[in-house]
């Protein structure tokens, strides 16, 4: 990739860019693409495959069907070709497992030899030519320590959200006791032993969903789901709710005035941030009230609770709570935290172009404004909630908005081979 400038670079591999690199295939675009991958190999929330786990969005808003129904990189066309289609149609379901959604991801993923896997980025630099800023410089580092530079004409931002790590739990981020969800797998599981005390921290669906399978695990460990609100509250997916997630809302939401923005984002919440599943609340419940009647206390939800401080007390991590019952000290063997995920862009990974940015929100086009004389786009994918809706996070604009950007990367393409012909 580094032999000669690319036309564009996409940052990150998960299915924003995914979604991207099928956009341009089905275009039959002439541009010369790349992609640099933090991972070692294609994975989308590993360590969230749950057994029993389904997708909270329909198959039908998979990376192509929205834009390209009869596109050979459809939900439905890899299940035909997995030999599965009959079979799934049987299940009576718009809502694939988990697993099963993120082998569809991997398959489209195996279908693209032009991903760097194991390619953090650590920067990007302009590149000059006189007063004008002609390419970017994209540097990436492996995990043995190599680093390379990449030269782009372009490049498209979209490595996803980084695990929220509350305050009060910052200090205790190595102690090998508190983990995010984002690690649940991987990192709390294999330490699971019975009689251990755990809390969870949240009330969305990752926390819930964590909590669940803590209750049904072998270890049958003690279990509080720690949360500030009254209850666990279910998301609203409820037919004229859903319609804002419609691809079509994108133009209306980024055309209303900025306080009105701000307003029908938290309006609207609640089909998002800190909810769960009906299905699941229920099964949690159901699981509570079995206890009760078997006159078990082994697992428990605080509700209405906050942790005020967390600390090392020797093998164990003390949480200073507070309350309906007032404040106390529980200690835990392990803190898990469901408490979702932060989209910024990396201002360490941008910080040689900010000299030249001319605003931070990104245009209606995904593109970050620039200064005069910087001819490179900028594109951003999954960081323009404030701007564009509460869908920008979600798969269901990947098809349309890939495309979008995929049309402007050709429109600058052309415009640069018509500089340079001049």
């Amino acid at each position: 990739m580094n032999a000669q400038p690319l036309d564009v670079i996409g940052i990150g591999f998960g299915p924003s860019n995914l979604a991207l690199a099928v956009a341009l295939h089905e275009r039959g675009s002439r541009l010369r693409a790349g992609f640099l991958e933090a991972k070692p190999a294609f994975a989308w929330h590993p360590d969230m495959m749950l057994a029993g786990t389904d997708m909270q969005v329909s198959f039908l808003k998979d990376l192509v069907s929205l834009r390209n129904p009869r596109s050979g990189f459809s939900f439905l066309s890899y299940l035909h070709a997995k030999g599965r289609l009959s079979r799934f149609i049987n299940r009576k379901t718009f809502f694939p497992s988990r697993e099963e959604f993120n082998d569809y991801l991997g398959w489209i993923a195996g279908q693209f030899s032009n991903c760097h896997y194991d390619s953090r980025v650590t920067a990007i630099e302009p590149v000059q030519k006189g007063d004008r800023v002609t390419h970017l410089a994209v540097h990436s580092q492996g995990a043995d320590g190599r680093q390379t530079r990449h030269m782009a004409r372009n490049v498209v931002l979209a490595p996803g959200g980084k695990p929220h790590w509350p305050e009060v739990f910052a200090p205790l981020r190595d102690s090998g006791r508190v983990f995010h969800t984002n690690d649940y797998l991987s990192q709390v599981v294999p330490r699971l032993k019975p009689g251990q005390r755990i809390a969870v921290i949240g009330a969305g669906q990752s926390a819930a969903e964590v909590f669940a399978d803590l209750a049904a695990r072998p270890e049958q460990p003690r279990v509080d789901m720690i949360l500030r609100g009254r209850a666990i509250k279910p998301s609203d997916d409820t037919p004229f709710v859903n319609e804002i997630f419609d691809p079509a809302q994108t133009d209306r939401f980024h055309g209303l005035p900025e306080k009105a923005r701000a307003q029908t984002l938290h309006s609207l919440a609640a089909t998002n941030y800190a909810v769960t599943d009906a299905d699941l609340i229920e099964q949690i419940y159901e699981t509570l009230y079995a206890q009760d009647v078997r006159g078990e206390d082994r697992l428990g939800l605080l509700a209405e609770t906050q942790v005020q401080e967390a600390q090392q007390a020797g093998a164990q991590v003390g949480l200073h709570l507070s309350g309906p019952s007032g404040s106390q000290v529980a200690a835990y063997d392990l803190v898990v935290l469901g408490t979702g995920y932060r989209r910024a862009l990396d201002q360490s990974v941008l910080s040689d172009l900010i000299p030249w940015q001319a605003a931070s929100a990104p245009d209606r086009d995904y593109r970050l404004p620039m200064k005069d004389r910087f001819e490179p786009g900028i594109f951003v994918q999954g960081f323009s909630e404030p701007t564009h809706g509460l869908s920008d996070t979600l798969l269901s604009v990947l098809a349309l908005r890939s495309d979008e950007i995929a049309q402007q990367l050709e429109t600058l393409h052309g415009s640069a081979s018509a500089i340079a012909a001049e």
